[in-house]
């Protein structure tokens, strides 16, 4: 499962990687392409410069249909003819407002000026006019293109990745709901046998003390068998109180955790609020976090179940005076397979999370960490 989200890290690595090297070869590509054509458009204006000055100083015998059908043949790049103080004298391709056009022309002419080095058109000795000009909308696609395409691309890879976590949950999901099931399936056979067995002795020794601990503890396998095989099916919720579902859980762990294990349950004005749970699920996810606070305290500590509302929820705190976890981990506890421990398949949290998020419609994380001094994770459920 490791080598999987491996090797599923590794492929959106590479997804990001090419996706990075097409957009930085379009952008250089672009850049090359948009500098060539604006070196082109600049003769096109220089042409275009001579072309009205002789415009200008044509007389009647001239013959101007040459130079009108260059003059008249821009018809992409905005151009705008200013005099030597920077008035403005004539444009074209430039798209005028219905109102303030003295002023709109005036603050064009001075942007213009301070982007660029006019085109001078001498007319004569005395007098010098200049032409500006913008970038034709061509132009202005081409720069804006690799943009265009790097958000095509990025959606490209936001869509695979989701499809490639979309396709690896599904797989997860099918081998969890298979292992679970298989497992409470072959849990079913050495229970009823036990149950055999224990009607048996308990007919043969009515007296005997020990039957009955044999009793809760095949009571116990019965249901971590029907844990197991709700995973996968949709559960059923019921409205039940909090309280009395988290004092059964801690009491199971109390009586099989060493002495020096000390539990505390803080109720306070949340003693009575209910929600939506399906109980042995709910039971499961409070032990398996107690279970992991007592491997963390290695036997010796204090744990803490504080119950606080906030709104229309309530808060369960998990606190324990354990080694701690490193901020980093704080998301990766929850990952299938992560684990500190020397034994163990790191399913616990993973399930945990799967019960109280997609069953109960809540939020597990770890609230807050410290190593050395202990660990609190947070359940969150709507009241009702």
């Amino acid at each position: 499962m490791i080598k999987n989200r491996f090797a599923a890290q590794q492929l959106r690595s590479w997804f990001l990687f090419f996706a990075l090297l097409i957009v930085v070869a379009s952008v250089l590509y672009a850049n090359r392409l948009a500098s060539r054509l604006a070196q082109e458009e600049r003769r096109k204006m220089e042409v275009w410069a001579d072309a009205t000055r002789e415009f200008i100083l044509a007389d009647e015998n001239t013959n101007v249909d040459f130079v009108s059908r260059i003059i008249e043949g821009n018809t992409t790049i905005p151009v705008i003819m200013t005099d030597t103080e920077g008035h403005y004298l004539l444009s074209r391709n430039v798209r005028e407002p219905k109102d303030n056009v003295e002023a709109f022309y005036a603050r064009k002419i001075a942007r213009l000026r301070e982007s660029q080095e006019p085109i001078e058109v001498r007319i004569d000795d005395n007098t010098v006019q200049y032409i500006y000009y913008e970038d034709s909308t061509l132009l202005r696609q081409l720069q804006y293109f690799p943009y265009i395409q790097f958000s095509v691309i990025f959606l490209f890879i936001i869509i695979s990745i989701f499809s490639l976590y979309t396709v690896q949950r599904s797989e997860q999901n099918k081998v969890w709901v298979g292992l679970s099931k298989e497992t409470a399936h072959q849990l079913g056979t050495p229970i009823s046998s036990l149950l055999g067995w224990q009607e048996l002795l308990q007919t043969k020794y009515p007296d005997d003390k020990l039957i009955p601990e044999m009793s809760k503890d095949i009571s116990r396998l019965q249901t971590i068998a029907e844990r197991f095989s709700k995973i996968g099916s949709e559960p059923e919720l019921r409205r039940a109180a909090l309280l009395p579902v988290i004092e059964k859980s801690v009491g199971y762990m109390q009586t099989r955790t060493s002495n020096k294990i000390q539990y505390e349950i803080v109720a306070g004005d949340s003693e009575n609020v209910k929600v939506m749970m399906n109980e042995p699920l709910l039971q499961w996810v409070l032990e398996n976090i107690c279970k992991n606070a007592v491997d963390a305290m290695s036997g010796t500590g204090h744990i803490t179940v504080r119950l606080t509302r906030e709104d229309e929820k309530v808060n369960i705190d998990i606190s324990d005076t354990g080694k701690g976890i490193r901020e980093r981990d704080f998301n990766k506890v929850f990952l299938p397979g992560y684990t500190t421990k020397n034994r163990g398949w790191g399913l616990g949290l993973s399930l945990a999370k799967r019960i109280v998020e997609d069953y109960h419609t809540g939020r597990i994380s770890v609230l807050q960490s410290e190593l050395g001094k202990g660990t609190t994770f947070r359940i969150q459920m709507k009241t009702v």
